[in-house]
């Protein structure tokens, strides 16, 4: 085995920011997520076998400024007036924590924090479903998809975390959503 850097945690956060700015807004949206003063890289959509999910203040709580940190991250802008946006990272954790799970992202205008999220988490959980070799029908509703997944036993969890924002004022108007690998 190498010596690779795994995560063992995660956090998921959100933001909104509103400036003149475009740049501005977005640093706005990363201050209000609390995590602005870290360099992200986002990474593609594997959550780590073993990974915990904790809260973002035990999160950052050891975390220095300039570091480095692996994230998945969507994030979306506007200066329309009215136009709703919105950023949304969903995540599906399998029932054999030996087992890699997934982690997606998605970015929408029109859609309510509850139509983003609701994307999102199906998105995670139908690209874990796909490699654990459950069925998936993308016709059906998402609750139905839901106890399907729950019913085959290898989905243990999916959730997401979305933010949403109308533009007011033609001012930039950011969301992000992210998951924060912390350790």
């Amino acid at each position: 085995m190498t010596n690779a850097f795994v995560p063992k945690e995660i956090f998921l956060t959100k933001g909104i920011g509103r400036h003149k700015e475009k740049l501005a807004s977005f640093e706005e949206a990363l201050r209000d997520a609390k995590i602005a003063s870290y360099n992200l890289v986002p990474v593609s959509s594997i959550f780590p076998p073993q990974c915990k999910t904790i809260p973002v203040s035990k999160g950052i709580k050891n975390l220095q400024a300039g570091q480095i940190l692996h994230c998945v991250i969507s994030r979306n802008s506007t200066n329309e007036n009215r136009r709703l946006v919105s950023a949304s990272v969903g995540l599906a954790i399998p029932k054999d924590r030996n087992v890699h799970g997934y982690i997606s992202e998605h970015h929408s205008f029109g859609q309510t924090d509850k139509q983003s999220g609701d994307y999102a988490e199906d998105l995670a959980a139908m690209m874990l479903a796909t490699t654990l070799g459950v069925e998936f029908d993308e016709n059906l509703d998402w609750d139905k998809k839901q106890e399907i997944w729950k019913m085959s036993g290898k989905i243990v969890r999916s959730t997401n975390i979305t933010q949403s924002a109308i533009c007011s004022d033609g001012l930039w108007t950011t969301v992000v959503a992210a998951a924060v690998f912390a350790a």
